[in-house]
């Protein structure tokens, strides 16, 4: 199925451009008490670091909202210029109200449609957070989540469900009911003034097929970018793969404008893990590149060694830290093909098609590792330090191969 859709409507969040054409951008966020200004700084950091280019705060309480302001201020003074997103329930409206230093800070503002009021405060709550947007001059994403549906929404379709003739199931009357309430508070903003450059839009679930559905339907029904993410994704390779599944399709029919893969961390994971992931799902689509990518086999009975897994993980590992540094200095290295094979079968062909690569010998093979730079041999590394002298090469592969940066 086919759907190609590339929203014409274009919302710039600070520097980042979303929607329009514009590449498809990561996201991520914190899960820190944003009131401990250092722990959310620092988390911050390591996101940005980690090339997260937008980071969402929590903001719950007048003690975060206060916050925000001089979180800013540290990131700025330590060079992380990362927009920042105020993710706002229940109490947005009066939390920008009573702190305008935190609604200037921010670049966007998150606001979830079934989390801003009940009832008769539901209207006049969100249209106050739409009027400080529009005085502050500020994007706001409009996030519906399947877990905090407007009930009156819901109830109000399920009704007009039963009363039909033929009736449809209650999956479908569920997903209607996220797209209407996503379409109808956009329509409600555009009423407040704020113009259609400053909105975004996101329906979130936790199951794929119906991520798939939903974000289908929402793309032909608007023009507006969208954010998109599995809510609710889960933890590990269950995270990950439910993420990818669903993400990955809607991106390749151009569905998606920003993404972020929510995973619930380890106790005291990395929470950049998050970031790692949402990059490779878009380079390994080709819609972007971040970093170089490793090719390793994944072994056999002929590479009863473990020297190339942990040579292929020091690579890895090696490449990633190495990137800040490289980015700034070369232009396209991020583009750039590893290979770290494991034996004779694979290894050298799999080496002659990456930028540069590393044959290890495989079980009873000679102990010798013949390595590959732009499908030509150039040289035979053997003895106890083929891993240090092959990041070496690397190194000196990239200072070679790709353009310096000139400064400005």
């Amino acid at each position: 199925m086919s759907i190609d859709r590339r929203p014409s409507v274009q919302v710039c969040i600070g520097p980042i451009r979303v929607g329009g054409g514009a590449p498809v951008v990561v996201q991520s966020m914190t899960n820190t008490d944003t009131a401990d200004i250092p722990a959310t700084t620092r988390q911050v950091q390591a996101l940005a670091r980690a090339g997260s280019e937008l980071v969402r705060l929590t903001v719950n309480t007048a003690e975060a909202a206060a916050a925000v302001a001089p979180i800013r201020d540290r990131l700025a003074a330590l060079g992380v210029n990362v927009p920042l997103i105020g993710d706002f329930h229940f109490n947005g409206h009066k939390l920008l109200r009573e702190h305008p230093e935190c609604a200037q800070a921010l670049a966007k503002y998150r606001i979830n449609p079934g989390n801003v009021g009940r009832g008769s405060k539901r209207d006049p709550q969100f249209a106050e957070m739409i009027e400080i947007a529009c005085r502050q001059q500020k994007p706001v994403r409009i996030g519906v989540n399947w877990g905090s549906l407007d009930p009156e929404v819901l109830t109000r379709l399920m009704d007009e469900n039963s009363a039909s003739a033929q009736p449809m199931d209650a999956q479908h009357v569920m997903r209607e009911a996220v797209v209407q309430s996503a379409l109808s508070s956009a329509a409600r903003a555009l009423e407040l003034g704020l113009p259609a450059t400053r909105i975004i839009l996101s329906a979130k679930v936790s199951g794929v097929q119906d991520l798939i559905a939903i974000y289908r339907d929402l793309a032909r029904r608007c023009d507006y970018p969208l954010h998109l993410g599995l809510t609710e994704a889960g933890m590990g390779s269950k995270g990950i793969v439910a993420s990818t599944a669903g993400m990955a399709v809607l991106l390749q029919q151009g569905i998606g404008d920003t993404i972020r893969v929510s995973l619930t961390p380890e106790p005291d994971g990395d929470r950049t893990q998050e970031v790692i992931v949402a990059q490779e799902i878009l380079q390994t689509m080709g819609l972007r590149a971040f970093t170089p990518q490793v090719a390793a086999c994944p072994g056999c009975g002929r590479t009863t060694s473990t020297f190339f897994q942990e040579l292929a993980q020091g690579i890895q590992s090696y490449l990633r830290e190495s990137m800040p540094k490289w980015r700034a200095e070369y232009a396209g290295v991020e583009e750039m093909r590893v290979a770290v094979m494991g034996c004779v079968v694979n290894g050298p062909g799999e080496s002659k098609h990456a930028n540069i690569g590393i044959s290890l010998p495989g079980t009873g093979e000679r102990p010798v590792a013949p390595v590959y730079e732009d499908g030509q041999k150039t040289v035979t590394l053997k003895g106890e330090r083929i891993a240090e002298e092959f990041q070496h090469l690397v190194e000196q592969y990239v200072a070679r191969r790709y353009t310096r940066r000139v400064s400005p």
